[in-house]
């Protein structure tokens, strides 16, 4: 089966700092990939880099099969992204935020059916149709993150981005949001990529976990096997222990 997403030996540095020192990882069509690892380890450049926001300095990015971003606006609308702080426009709307692609770009929808869709896609992620006309700032963290994510679903795509989806989140909302973006990545069968630093969505929404420490990726599998793995740098990650290869900043 050929991989939705594949990354092939990809690097990347910012000047002398390297980032990324060869990723190379398949995930496949429908497949949840939830990928982990500590801070500055490359967890964003790698998604930044398949989405095309940042050109890698070698390796290959291939979508379908096919190298990522030949036809930059038909590629990007394949993606949906669930942005780690919501990225709401404090100016508009809810229903605006939530339809913004549909009016624009290839969908170039009327404003009453993009309404009408918005409703529906925050009906889906539990917001009332009245939630519809407030603004950003009238929601609580919780709401906003279901609207960012209801934005993120609105025109169907086929690969969903998740940057930490619970972060600032209490325990029990983080654990609806988790819920939420599972049930929905199903139900879409859409292919998801997830960075996060909770455990807890780790095991709520991966069907497979990759964990990149200094730019590699240290080890792949099932999200069933990460307590089994034996390898040095999951298991100190997971435990969150002092002791192992990563090395603590003091």
């Amino acid at each position: 089966m050929t991989p939705k997403i594949a990354l092939k030996d990809v690097h990347k540095a910012f000047g002398p700092k390297k980032v990324l020192r060869g990723v190379t990882l398949d995930v496949a069509p429908g497949e949840s990939m939830v990928i982990i690892g500590g801070s500055g380890t490359g967890k964003s450049v790698t998604i930044k880099c398949v989405l095309g926001l940042i050109t890698p300095d070698a390796g290959v990015i291939e979508v379908d099969g096919k190298p990522a971003g030949r036809d930059r606006d038909e590629f990007l609308a394949q993606f949906g992204m669930l942005f780690q702080g919501g990225a709401l426009f404090d100016s508009m709307t809810v229903w605006q935020n939530v339809a913004f692609r549909l009016v624009r770009g290839k969908h170039k929808m009327k404003r009453k059916h993009a309404r009408e869709v918005a409703i529906e896609k925050l009906r889906r992620v539990g917001l009332t149709p009245e939630t519809a006309d407030l603004f950003p700032a009238e929601l609580s963290g919780g709401m906003q993150k279901r609207v960012g994510l209801a934005r993120a679903i609105a025109a169907e795509p086929g690969i969903i981005f998740f940057d930490e989806p619970t972060t600032g989140l209490d325990p029990i909302m983080s654990g609806v949001i988790n819920e939420l973006i599972r049930e929905i990545v199903v139900e879409m069968g859409a292919t998801a990529m997830t960075i996060t630093h909770d455990m807890s969505s780790v095991r709520a929404i991966a069907d497979k976990v990759a964990m990149i420490h200094d730019g590699k990726v240290r080890w792949t599998g099932p999200v069933g096997q990460m307590e089994s793995s034996g390898d040095p740098y999951l298991t100190q990650f997971i435990t969150g222990s002092a002791e192992g290869p990563i090395e603590a900043v003091r």
